[in-house]
């Protein structure tokens, strides 16, 4: 404002734009289930008793952030008001909340679409504003959009505590399903099995509530991570050719023999190998050069450790990769 030259942070800017079309993609979702909808379906919310473990776990998940929101205006800690907004909104309402729903919503069961609808509604509305001193406009227009009479949200109340919202119980085993869950995935992707394709899990787990909860929940986990069968296991009965992800004390295998051609991907991880090492030799031929050493700035050096580091650890996956391979091949 003053003649001074003001830098933006195009990252920033960047990653802002991705979470604007995020929320308003969101939006759209939710405004297909609930747009014509009465706005009391949010009073099934008041039941918090009643409904899934879902939709108990992202009231409770929903409380806290409005509580680390509402502290963060308070003691004039912007960035962490927009922060808690972002990781709720982002990672736990649109990734998870949104993605479990689907089942019901789309569903025949119209007491399990009526109890997804008015739980989305109320969270919906919370989250609009708790977002709406940071992203004013969007969230209005969200807002007018939702279904009743309403006025502009920037004359509604910011929310207040809701404590019968919590639920430490509804958070730790959506945390364990949602482990389950991330650890199919990882090998999935990891192991480069097309989307498409069904695969087989097992779960080894000592803890027999843990199990039985996981049991419980196998079509939902079966669902969203495209398995054709969900064994919970509590031996120690490994199976063999098989990746491995490991969340907390609970082993997950996906048997990869038959998914994913052996040949193919050595060939491909042979490759990377190679131009990895290349790269190490460029590199550790700098490091190992005393004139270099002696002359280059501190900054230059550290910069190729760190890429040293990186390749080293590029390096050790790539060799473990391999080793996963040849065993199953």
């Amino acid at each position: 404002a003053q003649g001074r030259e003001i830098k933006l942070d195009e990252d920033r800017i960047e990653g802002y734009r991705f979470f604007i079309n995020k929320l308003w993609n969101a939006a759209r979702f939710s405004l297909m289930h609930v747009g014509n909808s009465d706005p009391s379906i949010t009073r099934v919310v008041e039941k918090r008793g009643e409904l899934p473990l879902i939709h108990r776990w992202i009231l409770s998940r929903c409380e806290r952030t409005a509580s680390d929101v509402r502290r963060g205006l308070d003691e004039y800690h912007f960035n962490d008001a927009a922060s808690a907004n972002y990781q709720f909104i982002w990672h736990e309402f649109c990734d998870w909340y949104l993605e479990w729903i689907k089942a019901d919503l789309f569903g025949d069961d119209e007491r399990k679409k009526n109890q997804a609808r008015g739980t989305l509604l109320a969270v919906l509305e919370t989250i609009l504003k708790l977002i709406h001193p940071i992203t004013p406009f969007v969230t209005e227009e969200i807002w007018s959009a939702l279904p009743g009479d309403r006025e502009l949200l920037m004359k509604q109340s910011f929310p207040e505590e809701k404590q019968s919202w919590l639920d430490e119980q509804a958070e730790s085993d959506m945390s364990l399903l949602m482990g389950v869950i991330t650890g199919v995935r990882n090998i999935r992707s990891e192991a480069d099995v097309h989307p498409s394709k069904k695969v087989e899990a097992c779960v080894i787990c000592q803890d027999s509530v843990q199990a039985d909860l996981i049991g419980t929940f196998e079509p939902a986990i079966s669902d969203m991570t495209r398995l054709s069968g969900l064994d919970v296991n509590c031996n120690d009965e490994k199976p063999e050719d098989a990746a491995t992800y490991i969340f907390g004390d609970i082993e997950i295998y996906v048997p990869l023999k038959g998914l994913i051609d052996v040949d193919k991907e050595l060939d491909k991880l042979a490759r990377e190998q190679k131009k990895v090492e290349d790269k190490l030799t460029r590199i550790n031929s700098k490091l190992a050069n005393e004139k270099f050493l002696a002359n280059a700035p501190a900054a230059v050096i550290e910069k190729e450790i760190s890429k040293k580091q990186e390749l080293d650890n590029t390096m050790a996956k790539i060799l473990e990769a391999r080793q996963r391979y040849e065993e199953i091949g």
